[in-house]
């Protein structure tokens, strides 16, 4: 008998695991401690909606994000930004994670599949999340340090888009995975290469594009916004409609009988 290949999930972080964005909560955290100041938040954040806002692959865009995502810790002690990350994790991104998600990840791991982050985060904040999660372990972009601090400088690119599918595959080899019998998830249609490159893509809060692309290839969809915000939005309208149909049906009913 042959033996059985070993077999993981991968997943995306912001929005798919958390609500919202982790540099934005590390960012927020480290500002809040005086690591540095309101024009320096600006910048970052202003560089993480417009990469978000653009929803492109375009090469100028992704190197400003990523010089804005990196620059931002270059300098400081890598030390104490891991014991910030704790501090943050705690504050910020415990309370904002998604249930859902984590009940299907706990799903894999009780199968016996590994569960890894696969984030363009810092990867030293994916670690944090994966360990206190229970996770086998996280991918993230890289920074690089010298002598215990950070240089604000990178190594290897951001992990975002295609990157994320090399990653993967690079994993799967070392790891001995068979991609075609692992899963992915994610929110964003610019992880398209992560989904494609398994054998079981599924979508969480998707994005508009990527919720059309899982429509038509058959993907399964989880949407964990579903139930707050539907029932807020559409709540009204299904009364409405309820109260028309009641109007409606004696109506009818009385034209079938004439």
């Amino acid at each position: 008998m042959a033996p059985t290949r070993k077999r993981a999930a991968f997943f995306d972080v912001d929005n798919t695991l958390i609500r919202g964005s982790t540099l934005y909560f590390l960012g927020r955290g480290m500002y809040q401690r005086g690591f540095f100041s309101k024009t320096d938040i600006s910048r970052f954040v202003l560089a993480n909606l417009r990469f978000r806002l653009t929803g492109k692959e375009n090469p100028e865009e992704i190197k400003r994000w990523q010089d804005a995502a990196i620059d931002f810790i270059g300098g400081h002690n890598v030390k104490d930004i891991a014991a910030m990350g704790q501090e943050v994790y705690d504050e910020y991104v415990s309370p904002a994670l998604w249930q859902g998600t984590i009940d299907i990840a706990q799903t894999h791991l009780s199968h016996d599949e590994e569960v890894w982050l696969v984030t363009a985060a810092p990867e030293d904040m994916a670690n944090l999340i994966s360990e206190r999660l229970g996770f086998t372990g996280a991918l993230g972009s890289k920074a690089e340090s010298k002598d215990g601090t950070y240089t604000g400088q990178m190594l290897g690119n951001l992990l975002h888009g295609k990157e994320k599918a090399i990653a993967i595959k690079e994993l799967a080899r070392q790891h001995g995975f068979d991609l075609g019998d692992c899963y992915a998830y994610s929110d964003s249609h610019n992880d398209l290469p992560l989904l494609l490159a398994v054998g079981h893509p599924s979508v969480i809060n998707p994005d508009a594009i990527l919720r059309i692309r899982a429509l038509r290839e058959g993907w399964p969809i989880h949407d964990f916004r579903r139930a707050r915000v539907l029932n807020r939005l559409l709540g009204p309208v299904v009364s409405r409609i309820a109260a028309l149909g009641a109007l409606v049906t004696p109506r009818w009913g009385r034209s079938k009988e004439r």
